[in-house]
């Protein structure tokens, strides 16, 4: 299968790492020195962004079977659609469309559980981008004869992106705002669902991609210290601490995601159920420096 991806991102840079060699795998990044490192290893890498735009990408789409799309919307729309929409409905290969969302689109839903079918009330802009682009991508794959799978993502972590490596260079903090929970997803589980979504014979899906267990932030920079068998940082109110307002944001919105749809429906089983699983084998892989 001939894949296209669109952002050579964190997540879709480890899907494509983990299929090399079964899939064949173009896509893009935004600056040459990204594109020249990635090409470096043997990724075939072209630069896509606001201000550039690489000859060879439509000669690819145009030999493209799938899609994965993992670049951000704005206000002005999803820069893929806006750009390559044309060339996409005339690509006469491709098939699939996996886009990369966020499980913000949900908005606040006060700690309830929510699935593909709750209402969809996003209290920020970016995530009311997202759902927007989210239907663009449905609408699109609907009209012109394509499969389009929206994957809401939690939040993301894996190697080199986690608890312990904050911990280690002393960025981990401890916010504490009671009944506050989040959903995680590791980015070799997002993976999994990617591939699975590549091999799904049914029509156009919205899953959530996301673990089993909603938790506090601070859990689980507690248990990665316990872990690593140092003091954890100390434990800061909510209401006082200095955060960033992107960061104020996410503490806004507190619900908890349900993964049932892509276990009984699309086939994933986890790899990472949980964080304390993940964390333990990153830990154990510390050494080697895998788990960093």
């Amino acid at each position: 299968m001939n894949v296209f991806i669109f952002g050579l991102g964190y997540s879709a840079l480890h899907f494509a790492r983990a299929q090399a060699g079964a899939l064949q795998i173009a896509g893009t990044v935004t600056t040459r020195a990204k594109a020249d490192a990635l090409a470096a290893q043997g990724v075939e890498t072209f630069v896509f962004s606001p201000d550039h735009c690489d000859a060879g990408i439509s000669t690819r789409l145009s030999e493209a079977d799938a899609l994965l799309v993992s670049i951000p919307p704005g206000e002005d729309g999803d820069p893929v659609l806006r750009t390559f929409g044309d060339a996409l409905a005339a690509a006469p290969t491709t098939r699939t469309i996996v886009y990369l969302s966020t499980v913000g689109v949900y908005g606040d839903h006060a700690g309830a559980w929510v699935d593909e079918t709750s209402r969809c009330h996003p209290s920020n802009a970016r995530s009311r981008e997202r759902l927007a682009a989210e239907q663009g991508w449905l609408d699109f794959a609907a009209a012109h004869g394509r499969t389009a799978h929206v994957l809401r993502l939690s939040g993301i972590y894996g190697p080199g992106q986690n608890a312990l490596v904050n911990l280690k260079n002393g960025t981990a903090r401890r916010i504490v705002k009671p009944g506050q929970v989040f959903n995680r997803i590791h980015v070799e589980d997002i993976a999994n669902a990617i591939n699975a979504c590549l091999n799904w014979r049914g029509g156009s899906e919205i899953w959530n991609v996301t673990d089993d267990l909603p938790a506090p932030a601070q859990d689980v920079v507690a248990f990665a210290a316990e872990l690593m068998g140092v003091e954890p940082p100390p434990e800061l109110d909510f209401a006082t601490a200095q955060l960033s307002p992107m960061a104020r944001s996410f503490y806004a919105e507190c619900k908890r995601v349900s993964n049932r749809a892509i276990k009984r429906r699309l086939g994933v089983r986890l790899a990472y159920p949980t964080y304390r699983e993940a964390m333990r084998a990153m830990w154990a892989m510390w050494d080697t420096g895998d788990g960093r």
